[in-house]
């Protein structure tokens, strides 16, 4: 056989053994059962900006969306009463203060005719009464004018917290109470909330990890993310119950949005396998066990760069790929 023709059958040799990447066996080891429900985007605090006064809504700042800061003015209650009430104090501090100076006048004349004994000391103790009440009058007018100056402040309605206006109940114009909510402020810290079947119950716990899945509201797909279960509510309403996730990076969502959720309840036999010791040709997965050629599998759910096979191997399999 000549050289070249050795050459060529060595090759053809080795063009028929496959060149394999890796190889595991099979084994069946226990993973969390992930169970797919959808959570709601919620405010952990909904406060409610209220009205101190009972007015007319004569200046509205925020519409539904809009983001405040703590202490900001959302709006303007006003009322014509107090400006009146404020008119009539400040005339009986005028009377008040008019009163004084004459209680002044004779506290100081009773003085004087005291001194040349044309008075007598009663008269100047009566003097000094009055003008002892008129000082007081006049102080108790000007701390009911602060009062009333105060409570025309407190027209001014302003954010309890910072976050985004959710609702504003209200419109420029309307009359309303003392208590009435002017707007519905959802605090800038957004947790999950989810419901689970009561069975499910037993399962959840503090500190447990979930996966969130993309939004429905975002185009395109984004990878899942790491959550951890925050509360646990201890009480069953119509049979399911309630748990808050906590997840970074909500503040961009809608209140009220549904992401997709998965959390364990409880743990299942499974294989995993490496996603590339899996091809698919036709329509159908396939993996080659060593000893058996390719085998048509039936694949579960992927995480990473795993796959979880339902049918199709069992251990002690060898894969290679």
């Amino acid at each position: 056989m000549s050289l070249s023709a050795f050459r060529l059958s060595c090759a053809l040799i080795l063009a028929g053994v496959p060149a394999f990447a890796g190889e595991m066996t099979v084994k069946t080891r226990e993973v969390d059962d992930l169970k797919a429900v959808f959570a709601t985007v919620e405010s952990v605090d909904q406060v409610l900006a209220r009205a101190r006064i009972a007015g007319t809504v004569s200046g509205l700042l925020v519409d539904e969306g809009s983001r405040v800061d703590a202490g900001q003015r959302i709006a303007t209650i006003g009322d014509p009463k107090l400006a009146l009430a404020t008119v009539g104090i400040d005339a009986r501090l005028k009377a008040a203060e008019s009163e004084r100076d004459l209680a002044e006048i004779e506290f100081r004349r009773s003085q004087e005719l005291l001194a040349k004994g044309a008075a007598t000391q009663a008269r100047v103790d009566n003097a000094r009464t009055r003008l002892d009440v008129a000082v007081r009058t006049i102080a108790a007018i000007r701390a009911e004018k602060q009062v009333s100056a105060e409570r025309t402040g407190e027209g001014a309605v302003l954010a309890p917290t910072a976050g985004v206006v959710l609702k504003v109940p209200v419109t420029q114009g309307s009359v309303i109470m003392a208590g009435e909510t002017v707007a519905v402020i959802a605090a800038e810290n957004y947790i999950l909330r989810m419901a689970l079947p009561e069975r499910h119950a037993r399962f959840l716990k503090v500190g447990d990890k979930v996966l969130v899945g993309p939004r429905s509201l975002l185009a395109g797909d984004a990878p899942p993310r790491q959550g951890s279960v925050r509360q646990v509510y201890p009480q069953i309403e119509d049979g399911r119950v309630v748990a808050d996730v906590a997840v970074e990076g909500l503040g961009d969502f809608f209140v009220g949005e549904r992401v997709p959720v998965h959390v364990a309840t409880g743990r299942r036999p499974t294989i995993i396998i490496p996603r590339e010791a899996v091809t698919r040709r036709f329509g159908l997965d396939y993996v080659t066990v060593q000893n058996s050629g390719p085998v048509v599998v039936q694949l579960g759910q992927a995480v990473d760069d795993q796959v979880e096979v339902l049918s199709g191997l069992r251990d002690g399999d060898l894969v290679t790929w």
